[in-house]
């Protein structure tokens, strides 16, 4: 009996993931599990850029909007709710269409890599991360091999290939959305301008003010500039060109992950929405 096929459709932030999934569950009878970090968290809307209640088109979505923003969610988390949405969506004679940047969110499913679930330091990451925004993560990865060289590759190597032997519940048909670096980076301009305009500040400072504890998902991208801007710590024109910056960055890095993904299969940014579901639906 062939596994029940599941469309997922990445690629970097301001890619035009949420349009292109929209018209194809229009299309085919699907509906959305988001595959973002970020949209998880209530109360984050703009900086996250969720998709409106007019965008989606009566398109039901899941994973969105489920945890509180001062709440600790793991990829195992996500991995084992987005795996009961996507057989509710099945059970119903429907398609599933995971629509996400999130790398890690992307490969847990399509690989079944199962992340522990682990207590961490909380502080010390963060410590840990603006580190590696100073210093790139190859430094901090050769200082880790150093205090235990065995320990690294060992992890690594084992949680791959341990994720490896157990198969896939479903049949992923991976499509990732790329464009010409200047246009992306004019669209993710263009949109931190209209998040600006949009109320992101307002947005953050709400948050910021409502949990008393620092919430964790004040470290995304948007958020933690605007509390450095909050806090005094920078002007707010500095504040939209370091989001400008940082997000570039990241869908860089998005990029980069999705191409070591063997399976995906490209899409142009600039084709229509029609041509892209074309070769969805004929690959």
């Amino acid at each position: 009996m062939p596994k029940p096929k599941v469309y997922v459709i990445c690629g970097p932030t301001a890619s035009g993931k949420t349009a292109l999934s929209i018209e194809l569950a229009k299309e085919i009878g699907g509906e959305i599990v988001s595959c973002d970090s970020m949209q998880i968290y209530k109360e984050m809307d703009i900086g996250t850029a969720k998709p409106t209640i007019q965008e989606m088109q009566g398109i039901k979505h899941y994973m969105i909007d489920i945890v509180s923003p001062n709440k600790r969610y793991s990829v195992a988390d996500y991995k084992k709710q987005a795996k009961l949405a996507i057989r509710e969506i099945i059970n119903k004679g429907k398609t599933p269409i995971l629509v996400g940047g999130t790398g890690l969110y992307v490969d847990s499913l399509i690989y079944e890599i199962e992340y522990q679930d682990i207590e961490f330091d909380e502080q010390y990451r963060n410590e840990l991360e603006k580190r590696e925004k100073v210093e790139g993560l190859q430094s901090l990865y050769e200082e880790a091999k150093k205090i235990d060289p065995q320990a690294i590759e060992k992890n690594k190597t084992e949680q791959e290939r341990k994720s490896r032997e157990k198969e896939v519940e479903f049949d992923y048909k991976v499509y990732a959305i790329t464009w010409d670096r200047e246009i992306l980076y004019d669209r993710i301009n263009r949109r931190v301008d209209i998040m600006i305009q949009q109320g992101l500040i307002e947005e953050v400072e709400k948050i910021y003010n409502k949990y008393q504890k620092f919430p964790t998902a004040m470290q995304g991208l948007g958020y933690k500039e605007v509390v450095e801007y909050l806090e005094n710590k920078t002007t707010k024109e500095e504040m939209i060109e370091k989001i400008k910056m940082e997000t570039r960055r990241y869908a860089k890095r998005q990029l980069t992950w999705f191409r070591k993904n063997k399976q995906t299969i490209w899409l142009d940014g600039q084709d229509t929405i029609q041509n892209n579901i074309k070769i969805i639906l004929e690959g």
